[in-house]
Parts: C-alpha cells; sequence; structure tokens
C-alpha cells in the first residue's frame, strides 16, 4: 500500500542524510571547542530538525504525500497480510540481500525493502545480517527495537506480503537429518553446511558482549542431531577400575553440587578459510568466528568419577567420551583427554546441563555436554552418553583420524596418523572483529578504532595484543578489556581488546591492512604467515589476524 511513496521516501532518507552530515560538519567547525561540541550540536541540530520536522510532517502530510502512519501507530498490526500487495516467496526475498539486488527482510507476513533504510542508519552493518531473511529473530533478541514506533517505521517500507508455503524439510524416513528443527536456528548465523548443520557467528557482533549469545554461539555438528528424552536420558559411567553407574539427569542435578565455568570453545578449523587462500584444504570453510565464550554451569566431571569409584592407577591415561549422535553405522561421535585434565582439582572438566544460565540448546548438546576448559572443541562431546575410563585414548575415527596437524609438507595420501598426536590445547589466537574487512573507514577522526578477541588454549593467559596498519613496520599495544584479569593458567575464557590507530603515517593511502598478534603468559605468540602454519587439513590456524579496508579521504 505504500510503493507508490517510495520515491518520495528515498528522497527523503537523501535529504535527512544531506542536513545531518551538515549538522556534523559545521557544528565541528563552527564550534571548534570542545567544550562548544555538544552545544554546536544542540543549537545546529535543533534548528535542522526543526526544518526536518517540517519538511516530513508539516508540509508533506498536509499535502497528503505521505500517509499519517504515526498517528494511527497503535493500529497498526505489524506483519498482518496486507490486500492488494504481492506475494513473494522465501526464496525470492533470500534472493535480495544486497545493495545491487535491493536488500530485503520479512516480519512475520510482510515483505520489506529495507535498502535506504539501512544506508541511513547508524548500525546499517548489522542490520544487513538480516539481509534476505527474517528479522524476527533480531527482534526476539534486541527487543528495544520491537516498538509500535518501529511497527510504524517499518510498514512505511513494506512492498509485499511472505507467501506461507510448507517449509523444504524432508520426509524421507530414511533421512537421519528430518527431525532436526531448522526454525530454532537463527537467521544470522552464517551457515557452512546444512546436512550436519554447520555456522558461525557473524564477526559484527562477536565481541559486542563477552558471553557470546546462545542463539549465534557458532554450531559445530558432525553427525546428526540426536532426538532425546531428558525423562529417559541416562548416563553411564564404566571401565578401568570403577563400578559401572548409570545417572539420570535428576541425579546429576540432586547428588552433585553445581559448579559454573566461563570458558571459550574454539574449532579446530576456525579461520581454516585463510589457509585455503594459500593452498586448497579439506573441511569446512570456516572464517574467524568459529568460537565463542560461554559460562557452563553443571557438575564436575572429577565428582562424578569419584562417585563412580575411580582411583589413581598410573596405567589410566585417558577418559573417553561418546555422545548420542550417531553415524549410519551406529557409531557414536567419541574423544577422549589426557585423564591429568579429567582428574585435575584445577581442570574444571564440566558435565554441563546449562549455558549462560539457560537450558543447554539442542545443537549445543542438550541435555549434557562435556565441557573440557582450554581444550580444542573437538573434545567437548555434545548429547553425552558415556564416560569410560580407559589405558587407551579413544578409538572414534575423530581421535585417531581426524584433528591432527601435519608438517606443510604432507600430503592427504602420505599422512600417518599413528605417528601425530591428537589436538588438545589450541595454540595462541587473536582475531579482529571490527573494522569488517572490505569496508569503508573515514579518515575524518585520524584514528581507527580497532577491536577484537585473544585466546590461548591451556588455561595459558592473553598477556599482550599486537596491532599494525603498516605491515608490521609500527606496532601499537592494544588495551585488554574483559578477561585480563583471569588467574594465572587458569584462563578458560577468552581477553577482549580494542585499539585507537593513528592515521598520518598511512593516511593517503586508498587501502590498508590491519594485522593483530597475541602474546600469551608463556611468552607464545602467533607467526607472521599461514604459510608457515599451513597443512592439508586447515587445522589450528593462529598467523596474523589480518583485515584489508579503504580509507575514505
Amino acid at each position: 500500500m505504500y510503493t507508490k511513496y517510495a520515491s518520495t521516501a528515498m528522497g527523503l532518507l537523501m535529504f535527512k542524510r544531506f542536513l545531518l552530515n551538515g549538522v556534523r560538519s559545521f557544528s565541528s567547525r563552527i564550534f571548534k571547542h570542545k567544550r562548544c561540541v555538544t552545544l554546536g550540536y544542540a543549537v545546529v541540530g535543533g534548528v535542522s530538525l526543526g526544518l526536518l520536522y517540517y519538511v516530513d510532517y508539516g508540509r508533506l502530510k498536509q499535502k497528503s504525500i505521505i500517509p499519517n502512519i504515526q498517528a494511527d501507530s497503535k493500529n497498526i498490526n505489524a506483519g498482518s497480510t496486507e490486500k492488494g500487495l504481492p506475494y513473494f516467496t522465501k526464496q525470492q526475498v533470500a534472493e535480495h540481500c544486497t545493495k545491487d539486488t535491493r536488500i530485503w527482510v520479512t516480519y512475520k507476513g510482510g515483505v520489506y525493502d529495507i535498502t535506504d533504510f539501512a544506508e541511513a542508519h547508524p548500525g546499517g552493518s548489522k542490520i544487513l545480517l538480516a539481509a534476505g531473511k527474517s528479522i524476527d529473530p533480531f527482534w526476539a533478541m534486541y527487543a528495544a527495537h520491537d516498538t509500535e514506533e518501529t511497527h510504524s517505521l517499518l510498514e512505511e517500507l513494506r512492498i509485499g506480503n511472505l507467501e506461507i508455503t510448507k517449509e523444504m524439510v524432508s520426509d524421507d524416513p530414511a533421512d537421519p537429518y528430518r527431525n532436526e528443527s531448522w526454525d530454532d536456528r537463527h537467521a544470522a548465523l552464517s551457515v557452512k553446511s546444512s546436512k550436519p548443520f554447520n555456522a558461525e557467528t557473524p564477526m559484527e557482533v562477536l565481541v559486542d558482549s563477552y558471553n557470546t549469545s546462545n542463539e549465534l554461539f557458532y554450531v559445530r555438528n558432525h553427525l546428526p542431531v540426536p532426538k532425546v528424552d531428558p525423562k529417559t536420558y541416562s548416563l553411564e559411567v564404566s571401565g578401568e577400575g570403577v563400578k559401572s553407574v548409570k545417572l539420570t539427569l535428576e541425579d546429576l542435578k540432586t547428588k552433585f553440587k553445581e559448579h559454573s565455568v566461563t570458558a571459550t570453545i574454539q574449532c579446530a578449523g576456525n579461520r581454516r578459510s585463510e589457509m585455503s587462500a594459500v593452498k586448497l584444504v579439506r573441511g569446512l570453510s570456516w572464517g574467524a568466528s568459529a568460537i565463542g565464550n560461554a559460562k557452563w554451569s553443571g557438575v564436575k566431571l572429577l565428582d562424578v568419577l569419584d562417585y563412580a569409584g575411580v582411583k589413581k592407577d598410573p596405567s589410566i591415561r585417558h577418559i573417553q567420551f561418546e555422545g548420542l549422535d550417531k553415524d549410519l553405522t551406529g557409531d557414536p561421535y567419541g574423544a577422549s583427554i589426557p585423564v591429568q585434565k579429567a582428574l585435575s582439582e584445577s581442570g574444571d572438566v564440566l558435565l554441563a546441563y546449562k549455558m549462560n544460565d539457560q537450558p543447554l540448546p539442542v545443537d549445543h548438546g542438550y541435555p549434557l555436554r562435556v565441557v573440557v576448559p582450554g581444550t580444542v572443541g573437538a573434545r567437548n562431546v555434545k548429547w553425552l552418553s558415556r564416560i569410560i575410563v580407559s589405558k587407551e585414548e579413544s578409538s572414534s575415527f575423530w581421535q585417531q583420524k581426524d584433528y591432527k596437524v601435519f608438517s606443510p609438507g604432507v600430503t592427504m595420501e602420505s599422512a600417518n596418523f599413528s605417528l601425530v598426536s591428537a589436538i588438545q590445547e589450541m595454540p595462541v589466537q587473536s582475531a579482529i572483529c571490527e573494522p569488517k574487512s572490505g569496508s569503508s573507514l573515514s579518515t575524518d577522526d585520524g584514528s581507527v578504532h580497532v577491536k577484537g578477541y585473544a585466546y590461548s588454549g591451556g588455561g595459558r593467559n592473553v598477556r599482550r595484543v599486537d596491532v599494525t596498519l603498516d605491515d608490521g613496520k609500527t606496532w601499537h599495544e592494544a588495551t585488554l578489556l574483559q578477561g585480563q584479569d583471569q588467574a594465572y593458567n587458569h584462563s578458560w575464557a577468552w581477553t577482549l581488546w580494542e585499539a585507537d590507530l593513528p592515521l598520518d603515517k598511512v593516511a593517503k593511502k586508498d587501502k590498508i591492512r590491519i594485522s593483530c598478534k597475541a602474546v600469551d603468559s608463556s611468552a607464545n605468540t602467533q607467526p607472521e604467515n599461514v604459510e608457515n602454519v599451513w597443512n592439508f587439513r586447515g587445522l589450528g590456524n593462529n598467523a596474523y589476524h589480518s583485515v584489508e579496508v579503504s580509507l575514505n579521504n
């Protein structure tokens, strides 16, 4: 119903941007003294906004050029079917996800073109996470945006209705993925594979908070997600020198003390795509956000093993885990960790049933998973079904034939997996989350604000993050933020950081590369080049992380 106002709306948006940019420029030049900047914005902004009000809502509404939507905002039912508008399928909406194709989103039953709005909005880059998708899950997370006023503005951008069709979910009884709940997966996740489902967090929001939200935490599944009834679920503990016991979820919650630990989990293939840029590797093309941080709550593995009567026997060397997720032959996903980590009072290994104070999401192992702080994600087995005290490592494919790092000169065909140890602790790591690679930066402020994360496996603390924007000629030490004060060698969670880098030496360039490297408490640092750590599986990439950006002079 509002498509006929598209040209007028576009003109208004451009006019608004012109005025608002003028406010910033004029006030910063006329009111140069810092104490006068706020007054400058108030004075010039007040006049300009008054003009905007006159243009947008006074003259134009009196002439009926735009509809008086805001006056009836309480009567608007955003997202409801609108008669007389065309219908679009989800697939058609998904095809409109860039400025060139126009940016469409859906809300409930409505389809909206937000292209011009996104350009003018200060949070445009994050709005674009919903491009070609539904904004419903975003408003569920950012409830402050889900208001009557926002609904009114959204309806101004309405172009059609969403065609409600049967979801393309397999009803083939032979499809092992048929029971997975696709609607519970957040639209902003960057999907790397659908079967099994694997997706990473958008870099734009990765370090917006210290703990990654459950909805946006990266997902690494190796097999179909099992359907587990918590009422009939049980955990079996068996093996060398212990009595075989079975514990229900209720047993775990009532017989053992609950503990919490904030820990980072990182996929061994984090940043694999950078290795593929050097030479093709095997595996999912992960970016730099196959990593996340959360508060995990549950019972200590040590307490459960004590309950089963485990003894300190030097012949016992490994604690094995098996999940309820199985391949077509019935073999479960499995892994193991050294007994020293499992039985250490300070190892903090949890059997977790909560994530960020909420029940574990299905994709993250509901109802129970292992959380092994300081250890690669592959050993943090989800949908836990068995714990086995053993003299041997897990015989699982993922312990014996995968998640091992080889020399750059070794190929898949020449690799001898039996001679290489399975990854446990990950090397020191850091990455830049903002600015995003490919973005354009203004040089007006004379500096660029950079922020990201740093982490080292085994509990090693992050001591420093260095950042450069001239290929290492000049380094600037970043400010360490949350996570910097973790106990020595007990740094299970990442450390966030930020830096303001002066542009004076590079201001005349059209493009620059910003790079970072971290140093941990053992003085380990990141290698300069991906070539030096390349391996055919694309694991453990911890070379300098870089982003290339354009400078808008």
